[in-house]
């Protein structure tokens, strides 16, 4: 299947991939690797772009005048075109160790709303004609931060970023929604967490009237116009973390009416069983710059009733505890490797549950995003090619798999 074959769906990969946090850093990246690998995946069609643009980067792009208008004629001529954003990394997010800071500023400060408001105007001016956008954002807060009134507290903060959405739709005619990203480890770990904080919380009355007055709108149409401008954010890698089957968590999604305005293709590694010698490779994995979050499953697969879960904030706190787990465990761990690999040594990723995702992929989400962020973390066996050589072949991994499971045209 060829990049242009699509219908209505955008694929693409997150620039996060690559470091840098001012706009010129990110200029860099665009006329490097981002051009490199359209050379490859789309020479003859304009190609889309998953930005990771930090604070930095996108105050360099507000407080320059024509900063913006340049940019846009950048990607032009370079046959590119910007239709999501990542903005769940606010600043620094290599080379140092990132773990939870990833999530600061998150949902339950002012700093987080003012970032993404910021990130919705550069989109703004950023997007074709007729194009939806979609900006990826924090899960509300890292587990340890949602104390008591958090979840409405981070309702009442991800409402007033819509209402910028609102504002700018108004205004510009682009309709541009923020997907909060579940992730282990976070106030919305698992899907039905997720349900849970969209029904309990952000379609509060409370919340909505709120909403409601901040648009100047009628409060009966309030859900509706969140709804069309907050969804959910599906990472593949993610949900098999939690031992949730991806396709499944998003038909739960689609089900209770919760957008999904963007699909992260991304595996991560399954260990099975965790063996000393496989838990001993998995060492290497453990690169003290992000966290990786593990979940161990203990009992059998085929029962769920009798499956049993221990969830660990990084490896080395999994690692601790591998002596009390058990024989015949399973692990889990998030650490994103190429959507390709579907062994890694000892163990394997969750290639498979990826590719029972990508069938649906295109008919439930207009936005489609390979997010291997972690490729210079990664062991040296498993980084023995040019990045944007990995990237390219990822994106040629998925539409092979798109091509396999659809009919021809």
């Amino acid at each position: 299947m060829r990049l242009e074959a699509l219908p209505g769906a955008h694929l693409t990969y997150c620039t996060n991939i690559h470091p840098g946090e001012s706009w010129e850093d990110v200029r860099g990246a665009l006329r490097t690797h981002v051009v490199e690998v359209k050379k490859r995946v789309a020479p003859k069609v304009p190609f889309g772009v998953g930005l990771r643009l930090a604070a930095r980067a996108a105050r360099d792009l507000e407080g320059s005048p024509g900063a913006l208008d340049e940019a846009r004629g950048e990607l032009d001529d370079a046959g590119l075109y910007v239709f999501t954003l990542n903005g769940f990394p606010y600043g620094a997010f290599h080379a140092t160790r990132v773990k939870e800071n990833v999530y600061r500023p998150d949902w339950l400060e002012d700093e987080r709303v003012l970032y993404t408001q910021a990130l919705a105007r550069v989109l703004a001016r950023l997007l074709p004609e007729g194009t939806p956008g979609s900006i990826s954002t924090v899960p509300g807060c890292f587990q340890e931060r949602a104390g008591q009134g958090a979840p409405r507290a981070i309702a009442h903060n991800v409402a007033r970023a819509a209402a910028e959405l609102v504002r700018i739709e108004r205004e510009t005619g682009k309709i541009i929604a923020l997907a909060l990203e579940p992730e282990p480890a976070c106030l919305l770990e698992t899907t039905d967490q997720a349900l849970l904080f969209f029904e309990n919380e952000l379609f509060h009355r409370e919340v909505l009237d709120a909403f409601a007055r901040g648009i100047g709108a009628d409060a009966s149409g309030a859900e509706a116009t969140l709804r069309r401008h907050v969804g959910v954010c599906l990472d593949a890698c993610h949900a098999s973390v939690e031992f949730e089957r991806p396709v499944m968590a998003l038909q739960k999604l689609r089900s209770a009416g919760i957008p999904v305005p963007k699909i992260q293709l991304s595996a991560g590694l399954r260990i099975v069983p965790a063996t000393p010698r496989a838990l001993d490779e998995l060492r290497a994995f453990d690169d003290g710059v992000y966290f990786h979050q593990t979940v161990v499953r203990n009992g059998d697969e085929r029962d769920s009733a009798t499956a049993r879960l221990r969830r660990f904030v990084d490896l080395p706190d999994a690692f601790r505890a591998a002596p009390e787990l058990g024989k015949g465990t399973e692990w889990r761990v998030h650490f994103h490797v190429p959507v390709f690999h579907a062994e890694l040594g000892s163990f394997s990723s969750t290639q498979e549950d990826l590719r029972e995702l990508v069938v649906l992929a295109t008919e439930l989400s207009p936005h489609l995003e390979v997010e291997t962020y972690t490729f210079d973390v990664l062991p040296k066996a498993f980084r023995d090619r040019p990045v944007t050589e990995a990237i390219a072949r990822e994106l040629e991994w998925v539409l092979a798999a798109l091509a396999e499971r659809r009919p021809s045209a």
